[in-house]
């Protein structure tokens, strides 16, 4: 049983209005995106969606199998209030999944993705941790308990993850009487910010009243600071998604019996053990000095290694539209190789902006693997579209390769910093 993928279908949505932002931030004379950090955001964004595509069937399907095995309740499609209550529904279970997500250590490491970004504009809404799908979904089973079809639900769910989307900017301030009722991007500011105030307020999706009933609302003040308390500064998308992982294994091996060790992975981010002072997610005080516009983590590259980085980052759109709309006439081999070459890309686009020294090799192992995977699916083939466009990328990253070895130099100095 399976929907319309209504979040692949706005892509091209998000990326307009992203561009409107861009435009409507230099009217009002701010900048609010920097392109390491978008960059960053969106390949986060991609890694999510790639993993998806091999997990959401699994994830929906424990869906579709307790609704088919035992509900209460026998919920037609054509009832407007069933609709408005499975929306609602939606709404309630998002709500205790974000609030659960930031109070405890091991959906926290999922979600944390989101919240790295020193910015906050459109793009930073499509900064999702790859893993968080395989948090969220136990939320939403009371739902199939109860009758809501899987349609219902997953039509629903789609429309509450596209309302988020327009609520991380900065360029619209209050919106009076909706602040009332509504989810708005200046109660998701506040979300955003990690101010000692601001922290682990404002989890809505759509309705804010759901923090106004259970006690986690607050409103905007000052304009918050932007982050995690502990910055990333990577822009690799790949230890984004693990580094608070490894910060826990390394918390858990320290842990001297095995209940402090259960307790590293399900305590609140702030828990503080006696025998591990700092805690996994110590928070210090928030200052400007550390977060604020001075200290902003921005490796920057030439101008050069700027471009191949955009090019680059153009072919993993590609890749991915690719495998989101025709991944299912693939052999499963196809998908994984491309999911693989997605990542990889991905890495390497973040290292670009750091000039890791292990970069030049991996670049060119990557372009490699690129004219492989081509051969490989032009002999056992697939979609005509994915062999043709594969091709014609070996032959385009094959003239990328000879300009890597000419500027290699580039790639081993040290990243600037601004």
């Amino acid at each position: 049983m399976q929907g319309m993928d209504y979040i692949a279908l706005a892509i091209p949505v998000f990326f307009l209005l992203i561009g409107i932002e861009i435009l409507a931030a230099r009217r009002q004379h701010r900048k609010l995106y920097r392109l390491n950090d978008a960059l960053n955001d969106l390949s986060c964004g991609i890694l999510q969606q790639v993993l998806g595509a091999f997990t959401k069937v699994i994830v929906f399907g424990v869906y579709v199998a307790l609704y088919e095995y035992r509900h209460l309740l026998e919920i037609g499609h054509g009832s407007a209030a069933a609709w408005v209550a499975c929306f609602l529904g939606v709404d309630l279970a998002y709500y205790w999944f974000h609030r659960i997500s930031h109070e405890s250590n091991l959906p926290w490491g999922a979600h944390i993705v989101h919240h790295q970004s020193e910015e906050y504009n459109l793009a930073v809404a499509l900064r999702q941790g790859a893993f968080q799908p395989l948090f969220s979904w136990i939320f939403y089973l009371p739902l199939a308990w109860l009758g809501f079809p899987p349609l219902m639900f997953l039509t629903c769910s789609s429309f509450n993850t596209l309302y988020q989307f327009w609520i991380h900017t900065r360029t619209i301030g209050k919106l009076g009487v909706l602040e009332w009722f509504l989810n708005t991007p200046s109660h998701h500011r506040v979300h955003h910010g990690c101010n000692d105030k601001y922290l682990d307020k404002n989890y809505a999706g759509v309705f804010i009243i759901w923090d106004r009933m259970f006690g986690s609302f607050q409103a905007e003040e000052e304009e918050p600071t932007y982050g995690i308390t502990k910055p990333l500064r990577s822009w690799n998308p790949l230890w984004a998604n693990v580094h608070y992982y490894a910060d826990l294994w390394r918390l858990a091996r320290r842990a001297p019996s095995w209940r402090e060790k259960l307790k590293v992975w399900l305590m609140p981010p702030a828990w503080k053990p006696e025998w591990a002072p700092e805690g996994p997610g110590a928070r210090p005080p928030v200052s400007p000095l550390s977060h604020g516009e001075a200290g902003k983590y921005d490796a920057v590259a030439p101008p050069g290694l700027v471009a191949y980085a955009v090019v680059h980052f153009a072919s993993l759109i590609a890749a991915t539209v690719l495998l989101l709309f025709l991944g299912d006439a693939l052999a499963t081999w196809a998908k994984a190789a491309i999911a693989v070459w997605i990542a990889w890309t991905a890495a390497g686009v973040g290292a670009v902006f750091e000039r890791r020294p292990w970069l030049l090799l991996s670049e060119l192992a990557r372009l490699a693997a690129t004219a492989l995977l081509a051969v490989a699916l032009l002999r056992h083939g697939g979609p005509r579209t994915v062999v043709l466009a594969t091709l014609a990328g070996a032959a385009f990253f094959s003239l990328c390769a000879t300009w890597l070895l000419r500027h290699r130099q580039a790639f081993t100095a040290p990243a600037e910093r601004s």
